[in-house]
C-alpha cells in the first residue's frame, strides 16, 4: 500500500486509532471526529512528510493532504479498521453559528464531486454547441444533456442522502420524502393547476425539483420523529411500526408545511440574489475573491458553496462563490509562481512550483497552508490581486451557468447567453497578472527563514502581522479556557483566550502596552496593547476574596510597560494553602473588534513563548 507509512504515523500522532471516532475527507483534507484531542501532538502532525498543515476546526481536527487525499484517506481506514462514517461518541457542542455552518457543510460536501462532474459535462455540451460540433436537436446532445442534469434536478435525492448522514437517521426514510417532492404524480397535479388538498388541508403546491431548502428541513424533521418512533415502538414489530409512524407524519408535515416554508425561504433568497445582481453585483465577488482564502481556511466555502447552489436552483446561475473563488485561486496560484521565481530558496522553489501547479487546477489548500499564510506578504498579494479581480466580475455581470471548479480550465461554465465567459477569461487574466507582479513585489525571500520554536508558536500555521502576538505572560502548564472551574471565563463570555496553571508566581507584560486596570486586590490586572489589544489576567479562581494577601503589585495604573517587565508577583504555594487555584485566565477582552483568536498548542509555555495570535 502505497501510504500505509503515512497512514500509521498519522494514525499514531492523533492518539491512535481508538482515539478515531470516525474519518472523513473532502478535495485536500482528512477530517477526523476525535474522542480526546488532547491525545493529538499537532506539531508531529504538521511535520510528518506528506502532510502540509493541519487546523482544528468546528469540532474536526483537520490534516491538509493535498490532491491525493482520498488515497490516504482509504489507508487510514484499511490500517486502523474504522468506520468513516460511524460515530458513538456525542459530537462537541459548538454555538448556533457554528453549528449551522459545520451542518451545511456537511450535507454540501459529499456531493461536490458529482455537482463538479456534472457541471463540466454541461460546460462542455455549451462549449460544443458554439463551436458547432453538435446541435441541440441532435439525439447525442439531448442525452448527454439529461446525463449531466440529473444531479441538479434530482437535488432533492443526493440532499437526502448527505442530510440523512448529518442528522443520523434512515437515509432510505429520507429517499421516499425527496421523491416524495418531485414524484411526476405532484407535478402533475401542480400543472393541472387545481387545488390540491391534503386531509381536507389546502396544499401550497411549490416546484421542488432542483431544490434545497425543502428536502433539508424535512430530513430535518424525520430525524426527531424516526427517534420518537423507535422509542415508542415495541421490539416485535419495529421493522415495520417504525418507518410506517415515521412516514405517516413527516409526509404531510413535509407537503403541507416543511416544504413550503422551504418553497417561501427559496422565493425570498431568489428576490434577495436579484436584488444584489440590480444594484450591487460588485459587492459580493468583490468580497468572496479578498477573503475566500479565509474561507477556505475555515471551512466557511462549503457554506457558502451552499447558498451559490440555492441560488442556481431559483434563477438559473450563480454569482455568489464561483467568479470571486475564480478571482481568489487564480491570483493565489500566479502568487505561489512569484515566489518560486523569485526566491533563491532550493525548498521554496520546489514547494512553490508544486502548490502553483495544483492551485491553477483550483486545489488552493496546499498552497494556502504551504506557502502563502507561511509568508504572509504573498497571502497580502492574492488577497488585493482577488479583491480586484472579484471587483470585476461584478462590475461586468459575469454568471456561471453550471456547476465546476474556480479555475482557468473551467471557464466553459461561465458559457450563456451573455458575456460572462469574455468577462471571466478577462477576470483570470487579471487575477493571474496582479497575483504574479504583487506577490514578486511584496515577498522577500529572508521571510521563508523561520525557526523550529516560531513555527509551534503560529498557532496552526496562523501569523499576521508585526506585534499581534501575544507572548505568555506567566510561564506553566496551557490550559483550555472551557476547562476553568468558572462559568465567567470557560463560557468565553469575557472574551476568547487560554489559561495557564503557573509555575512561578510572577507575571510578566506580554507585549508594549500600559496599564488598564488594576484591581485593589492586585489578583488581576488590564493591559492595552500599542495596537489595541485589550487583555485581562486574572490570577487564580477567586482570589479576590483575599484582599491582596500574597500578592505584590510592581505597576500601576496608566503606567507605560515593555514587553517582558514584571508586573505583580504573588505566593502560588500560600494562596493554595489558604485553599484557591491559581489557575489564571488570559482573556481578550475585546475579542470582538478581531476575525478570529488562535491560542497556542504548546503544553506549557515561558514568557519567551508566543501564548495568543490575534487575527485582525
Amino acid at each position: 500500500m502505497k501510504y500505509e507509512k503515512l497512514a500509521k504515523e498519522i494514525i499514531k500522532e492523533v492518539g491512535g486509532s481508538d482515539n478515531i471516532v470516525s474519518l472523513t475527507h473532502c478535495i485536500t483534507r482528512l477530517r477526523f471526529q476525535l474522542k480526546n484531542e488532547e491525545n493529538v501532538d499537532q506539531n508531529r502532525v504538521k511535520n510528518l512528510s506528506g502532510v502540509v498543515s493541519c487546523v482544528n476546526k468546528g469540532g474536526q481536527f483537520q490534516v491538509v493532504i493535498g490532491t491525493h487525499v482520498e488515497d490516504v484517506y482509504h489507508a487510514i481506514m484499511s490500517v486502523a479498521n474504522i468506520d468513516g462514517d460511524s460515530s458513538s461518541t456525542p459530537e462537541e457542542k459548538k454555538g448556533p453559528i457554528a453549528s449551522f455552518f459545520d451542518t451545511i457543510a456537511a450535507i454540501f460536501v459529499p456531493i461536490i464531486g458529482a455537482l463538479a462532474g456534472a457541471g463540466m459535462l454541461k460546460a462542455i455540451l455549451s462549449l460544443a454547441t458554439t463551436f458547432n460540433w453538435v446541435t441541440p436537436e441532435s439525439q447525442t446532445y439531448t442525452i448527454l444533456y439529461m446525463v449531466s442534469d440529473i444531479v441538479f434536478y434530482y437535488m432533492p435525492f443526493f440532499l437526502a442522502i448527505s442530510a440523512a448522514k448529518k442528522f443520523k437517521t434512515s437515509q432510505y426514510l429520507a429517499l421516499i420524502f425527496a421523491g416524495m417532492l418531485v414524484h411526476p404524480t405532484l407535478i402533475g397535479l401542480k400543472d393541472a393547476g387545481d387545488a390540491v388538498s391534503l386531509f381536507g388541508v389546502p396544499m401550497y403546491m411549490a416546484t421542488y425539483t432542483s431544490s434545497v431548502i425543502p428536502i433539508i428541513l424535512i430530513v430535518y424533521f424525520q430525524s426527531y420523529i424516526e427517534k420518537i418512533a423507535k422509542k415508542i415502538s415495541p421490539k416485535a414489530v419495529k421493522t415495520f411500526l417504525v418507518p410506517i409512524i415515521t412516514i405517516l407524519i413527516v409526509a404531510p408535515v413535509g407537503l403541507l408545511l416543511l416544504g413550503p416554508i422551504g418553497a417561501f425561504v427559496g422565493e425570498y433568497v431568489a428576490t434577495f440574489f436579484n436584488f444584489l445582481d440590480q444594484r450591487v453585483s460588485w459587492l459580493v465577488p468583490t468580497l468572496v475573491g479578498a477573503f475566500n482564502p479565509l474561507l477556505v481556511m475555515t471551512g466557511m466555502h462549503y457554506s457558502v458553496g451552499a447558498a451559490q447552489a440555492v441560488q442556481r436552483a431559483t434563477v438559473g446561475y450563480t454569482t455568489i462563490y464561483s467568479p470571486g473563488a475564480l478571482s481568489s485561486n487564480m491570483a493565489q496560484a500566479a502568487a505561489v509562481f512569484a515566489v518560486a521565481i523569485k526566491s533563491k530558496k532550493k525548498e521554496t522553489i520546489a514547494l512553490a512550483s508544486s502548490c502553483a501547479s495544483t492551485a491553477i487546477c483550483g486545489i488552493t489548500e496546499p498552497a494556502l497552508y504551504g506557502v502563502t499564510l507561511k509568508l504572509k506578504r504573498p497571502l497580502y498579494a492574492t488577497m488585493l490581486a482577488g479583491g480586484i479581480a472579484g471587483l470585476y466580475a461584478g462590475l461586468t455581470g459575469v454568471k456561471a451557468y453550471s456547476a465546476g471548479t474556480s479555475t482557468i480550465f473551467t471557464l466553459p461554465i461561465y458559457l450563456g447567453p451573455d458575456n460572462s465567459f469574455f468577462h471571466a477569461a478577462i477576470t483570470v487574466g487579471i487575477a493571474l497578472v496582479l497575483g504574479f507582479v504583487f506577490s514578486y513585489l511584496f515577498h522577500k525571500d529572508e521571510e521563508t527563514v523561520e525557526k523550529t520554536e516560531e513555527k509551534v508558536e503560529q498557532a496552526e500555521g496562523i501569523e499576521t502581522r508585526d506585534n499581534e502576538k501575544v507572548y505568555a505572560p506567566l510561564e506553566g502548564k496551557t490550559v483550555e479556557l472551557a476547562k476553568v472551574n468558572d462559568a465567567a471565563f470557560s463560557t468565553s463570555a469575557m472574551g476568547k483566550g487560554i489559561a495557564i496553571e503557573p509555575s512561578q508566581g510572577v507575571v510578566y507584560a506580554p507585549f508594549n502596552g500600559k496599564v488598564e486596570a488594576l484591581f485593589k486586590t492586585k489578583h488581576a490586572i488590564g493591559l492595552k496593547s500599542d495596537q489595541g489589544v485589550e487583555l485581562l489576567i486574572h490570577i487564580g479562581i477567586d482570589t479576590v476574596k483575599l484582599e491582596g494577601k500574597y500578592f505584590e503589585a510592581l505597576v500601576s495604573i496608566n503606567e507605560t510597560v515593555k514587553k517582558g517587565q514584571e508586573l505583580i508577583r504573588f505566593d502560588i504555594e500560600k494562596i493554595r494553602e489558604a485553599g484557591y487555584d491559581c489557575i489564571t485566565p488570559i482573556i481578550i477582552t475585546n475579542s470582538n473588534d478581531y476575525l478570529d483568536i488562535i491560542e497556542t498548542s504548546r503544553e506549557t509555555v515561558t514568557r519567551d513563548n508566543g501564548l495568543l495570535t490575534v487575527i485582525k
